[in-house]
């Protein structure tokens, strides 16, 4: 599903609740839309979660005409007059300020927003390979995911580019997601991992009662612009239906080849940009994917948008 102006108005309207974007916990108020226009990876803290959000939304705030802006910069706390810590006194102070009851105020609120969500999704900034808010990111991502092992494999060969000096180690992770009815959370040892090249496997954690992160050390310190290729083996049983990669740097091309045993799965869908927690809803639906005469798909995704998912789930 891709990120419609539908999506992200509804993620600024839970943005402009409570004190805004001066909100304590801005991180968890932040939805995938909200973070793919704004450029939000996910390793980022509250400080710079908050200034990305601050300048991106400013920039579209800023073509408005002058009402609509005003009440939209008064609304999501971004108006240097109407820093107030609730939602409603802020629009008293555009009411004020504008010379309109409160519910002319709200209406205008409304509109303003649906036509900065217009905005930012015809004028997306693209990935700029220097941009200094991250430190890295991925040229080409190719996974070859075999399903006829008595225990899953897959490989991966990763090729990354450094967009800031001195870049040491890089944070991956994979989740080995758990219905939610099975009662038990992944342990460590649930997931094996061999490095073939590229770098050593220097720290793994649960992040989650699903999701191991792994650090890996590189060989030596990248420079800005630098490229390095890592090979990577991942062996695990599958809880559950559906390999997606959802990035936390921007991905710039994912090659996905999956085998299936014999016989296939009734129905392989494609999941292009989805919800995360959408990859694993069989209410959510995609096209249908039909085995090569070899039980084999081959997928392409570009452009990859951290915090989404893009790969298939197949009925078991």
């Amino acid at each position: 599903m891709n990120v419609s102006a539908t999506v992200l108005v509804q993620e600024l309207k839970l943005l402009r609740k409570g004190r805004g974007i001066s909100a304590t916990q801005l991180g968890e108020r932040v939805g995938p839309a909200l973070r793919a226009v704004c450029r939000i990876s996910g390793n980022e803290d509250a400080a710079e979660i908050r200034r990305k959000v601050s300048d991106r939304l400013r920039a579209l705030i800023a073509p408005l005409p002058t009402d609509l802006s005003t009440v939209v910069l008064a609304a999501l706390g971004l108006h240097e007059q109407a820093r107030n810590p609730f939602y409603q006194e802020r629009v008293h102070w555009a009411a004020r300020e504008l010379d309109r009851d409160d519910r002319t105020i709200r209406r205008r609120i409304d509109e303003g927003i649906e036509q900065v969500a217009e905005l930012a999704l015809a004028a997306a900034p693209a990935a700029a390979p220097g941009d200094p808010s991250r430190s890295w990111h991925t040229e080409n991502l190719r996974v070859t995911l075999s399903l006829d092992q008595p225990v899953p494999e897959a490989f991966e060969i990763r090729r990354i580019v450094a967009d800031a000096d001195d870049i040491a180690e890089l944070d991956l992770a994979l989740t080995l997601t758990t219905p939610v009815d099975s009662g038990r959370s992944v342990r460590e040892d649930d997931l094996q991992v061999d490095v073939f090249h590229g770098g050593l496997l220097a720290a793994r954690v649960m992040e989650s009662s699903d999701r191991a992160g792994l650090a890996l050390r590189l060989p030596s310190p990248l420079r800005r612009g630098e490229r390095h290729e890592l090979a990577l083996r991942f062996r695990a049983a599958f809880r559950y239906p559906h390999y997606v990669c959802v990035p936390r740097h921007p991905v710039d091309l994912f090659e996905l080849h999956v085998r299936f045993p014999t016989p296939a799965p009734a129905e392989i869908l494609l999941l292009d940009q989805v919800f995360q927690e959408d990859a694993k809803n069989n209410g959510v639906k995609g096209p249908v994917l039909v085995p090569d005469g070899s039980g084999e798909i081959h997928l392409e995704f570009r452009d990859l948008v951290p915090g989404f998912a893009y790969g298939v789930r197949w009925a078991e």
